[in-house]
């Protein structure tokens, strides 16, 4: 039997991967603590993979060492916090781009599988499942550049600003809001216009930052 990637990843690069996700879908929120000992025994492992995931998050800048014992998830003032969505803005305007014109059957299917979790949870309400569809709606866009390197530093940047954007999502309403906003967006990428594609992420981009700001 093939093994799952998942499986043929170290302890230390699972806990890595999970801690990312809980960050970037804003279950960790900016300023808070996290514990190795904690982190160790809710994984059920020592502390050496712990700490070794912990040392590369800091590396990523995802999380900041405190001038006491201890690391904490990245806090951004809101001056910083607008320089990082300027460069999402074009990063993600560029995926957009690329993806009108490269676009094939698999990664529209991939989008469109995204959304309909995204669509479902919004008209239920999910919140939380609506955060995690809408990390894996914006993470199919950038696998759909066939560009791993624009896709990892499209990543980087929602890893970095998860906290901050989850908090935008508020109200039934706000779900709502965003998954109409992301039925346009599609209808922009999959036009194959590269022009309107690009423009039509950056609207969504600016809406979602104008929401960020106002949630924070």
């Amino acid at each position: 039997m093939k093994p799952k990637d998942s499986d043929k990843l170290s302890t230390g690069k699972r806990i890595e991967q999970a801690l990312l996700t809980e960050i970037s879908v804003g279950k960790l929120e900016p300023g808070q603590r996290l514990d190795e000992a904690g982190l160790a025994e809710r994984f059920g492992t020592s502390r050496t993979p712990v700490r070794e995931a912990l040392s590369r998050l800091t590396a990523q800048g995802v999380l900041v060492e405190g001038e006491k014992r201890g690391v904490f998830v990245a806090e951004y003032s809101r001056e910083e916090l607008s320089q990082i969505f300027e460069a999402m803005h074009e990063i993600e305007a560029a995926c957009a781009r690329i993806v009108s014109l490269r676009l094939n059957f698999l990664s529209r299917s991939e989008i469109e599988a995204a959304q309909i979790v995204c669509e479902d949870a919004a008209a239920s309400g999910d919140t939380a499942r609506f955060i995690q569809a809408n990390e894996d709606f914006h993470m199919a866009i950038y696998r759909a550049t066939g560009n791993p390197f624009m896709a990892e530093i499209a990543s980087e940047f929602r890893r970095r600003t998860g906290p901050f954007r989850a908090k935008k999502f508020a109200t039934h309403e706000d779900l709502l809001a965003s998954a109409q906003s992301h039925r346009d967006l599609m209808a922009d990428i999959f036009s194959r216009d590269s022009a309107t594609a690009s423009k039509g992420m950056r609207d969504h981009m600016t809406l979602s930052f104008m929401e960020t700001l106002k949630a924070n």
